[in-house]
């Protein structure tokens, strides 16, 4: 299976960036910008790809390890920009806010419980939409622009989750495992 672990913003933090996303170029019901559905918005502590069955547990429980003696970081989705360019092109929201010991010590838990994750560098952000070359570059940059001067609201994340992600024309997330943090 397919996993990841995340935090995911909650209801108000979510419904305003989604109310600013209205409003961007990748929104643009004419043009396929593979816009990214509000309910799979989340920020990646750490990617885990495929994962065997039997394996999965071993990834519960370092959720679970992490949660129980890390501080619960207060955040916000500020800022913004593009990766990649051309057909790779990918719109993200940033995010404000100290995560780094939060995605350090599930991955050191991952390490200790030999799971092998992806190990590049923490960035975190939300991905906005995937406009590839599908939208002029004129019409991204300024979309980039915008989110650049975004902030929203601060929250306190209070749970981490282990994902489960369904690939295809319409991805979906199901989030297999929570831990409260301390």
């Amino acid at each position: 299976m397919r996993l990841f672990i995340a935090v995911y913003p909650p209801a108000e933090a979510a419904d305003d960036l989604a109310h600013l996303v209205s409003r961007l170029h990748v929104s643009t019901p004419d043009v396929n910008t593979r816009l990214a559905r509000r309910d799979t918005w989340h920020v990646t502590l750490a990617f885990l790809g495929e994962v065997p069955d039997e394996r999965a547990g071993d990834a519960a429980t370092a959720v679970t390890e992490t949660a129980r003696d890390v501080a619960a970081p207060e955040l916000r989705i500020a800022g913004g920009g593009r990766f990649g360019r051309g057909r790779f092109t990918i719109l993200w929201a940033g995010v404000r806010g100290d995560l780094d010991p939060l995605a350090t010590r599930i991955r050191r838990e991952l390490k200790r419980s030999h799971v092998a994750y992806d190990r590049k560098p923490f960035r975190p952000h939300l991905t906005i939409a995937r406009p590839g070359d599908r939208l002029d570059r004129g019409p991204v940059d300024e979309d980039r622009a915008t989110l650049a001067g975004y902030q929203g609201p601060a929250w306190t994340v209070d749970t981490i989750e282990l994902v489960r992600s369904h690939l295809g024309p319409k991805p979906t997330y199901e989030r297999i495992h929570s831990a409260r943090l301390s």
